[in-house]
């Protein structure tokens, strides 16, 4: 018998880490606004979860920037999701409003993270059919996992944002969670943020960076209004991206001529850190 070869690892430039690195950061972030929850200091929590998803955005994109490609990664990715949004989401809304009633807030919490975990399997069992039309890829199936952690903590900004006790009904927590939770193991297709901003035409440049000025200064002044504004903008785009959906859907059913989607490989599976849910469905695409 042949004796076996040892596989040495061979040693890796440190910028070739830097996806993983945001990967772990967004893990910690997730993870540690679980230990603000249980100390009941929400709103570090909350801060802690969003902060998780704009790791989360930044270790795809330096994925496809240095062009890293990695099956850990990919693995690392959907595991820090799961957690960062879906786990810290669902003990962070237990904590602040649905131990009202334990037995059924309980299970509300569950549901959540259940759902959170069968998109990213169902996200890592669609990147084995490459074949998709093209304009797929401007689309997540469902709701992405940021998204949805983000949009379940709604009730928790506008606490924050009006200074008012009614946002921490147990029922209308709960019907946060339920909504959120069915809409991302459904099937209706949502915006995909990172295709609408891969690419700025030039006559948009001045106009983008004046938004993002203002956008900044408004975070800094009132975060809480700020972030709840882009909660119910993101959710009022919800109708709009399922009818450009169906346009483009239909246009393809009658004129045949879309390619596939073969930017699909820009996934994480071929970018280490890359997109993790339909969130990952082209290389000119998400995060």
């Amino acid at each position: 018998m042949p004796r076996e070869r040892r596989r040495r690892l061979r040693a890796q430039p440190l910028i070739h880490l830097v996806p993983n690195i945001f990967t772990v950061l967004s893990l910690c972030a997730g993870l540690t606004s679980i230990r603000y929850a249980l100390d009941h200091r929400y709103e570090l929590a909350v801060i802690l979860i969003i902060l998780a998803g704009v790791l989360d955005g930044l270790d795809g994109r330096s994925a496809r920037l240095l062009k890293i490609t990695s099956k850990l990664g990919a693995e690392l990715d959907s595991l820090a999701d799961f957690l960062s949004f879906g786990v810290a989401p669902a003990i962070l809304v237990y904590l602040w409003s649905l131990n009202q009633v334990k037995t059924v807030g309980w299970a509300l919490a569950l549901l959540f993270a259940t759902c959170c975990a069968l998109r990213l399997a169902r996200f890592n069992t669609e990147l084995e059919e490459p074949d998709q039309p093209a304009w797929k890829s401007r689309f997540f199936t469902g709701m992405p996992a940021p998204a949805a952690a983000g949009c379940a903590i709604i009730p928790l900004l506008m606490a924050f944002a009006l200074q008012a006790d009614w946002p921490q009904a147990w029922a209308l927590n709960a019907a946060f969670m339920v909504c959120v939770a069915l809409l991302m193991v459904s099937r209706i297709p949502t915006f995909s943020i990172k295709t609408v901003l891969v690419r700025v035409k030039p006559e948009w440049i001045l106009p983008t960076l004046i938004f993002v000025g203002l956008f900044v200064a408004a975070l800094s002044s009132a975060p809480w209004h700020t972030l709840l504004a882009v909660g119910v903008l993101y959710l009022a785009s919800l109708p709009l991206g399922w009818w450009s959906a169906y346009r483009l859907r239909h246009r393809h059913d009658r004129t045949g001529a879309d390619q596939p989607a073969t930017a699909r490989n820009g996934s994480r599976i071929v970018s280490l850190g890359g997109p993790r849910s339909a969130e990952r469905t082209s290389s000119a695409d998400r995060s």
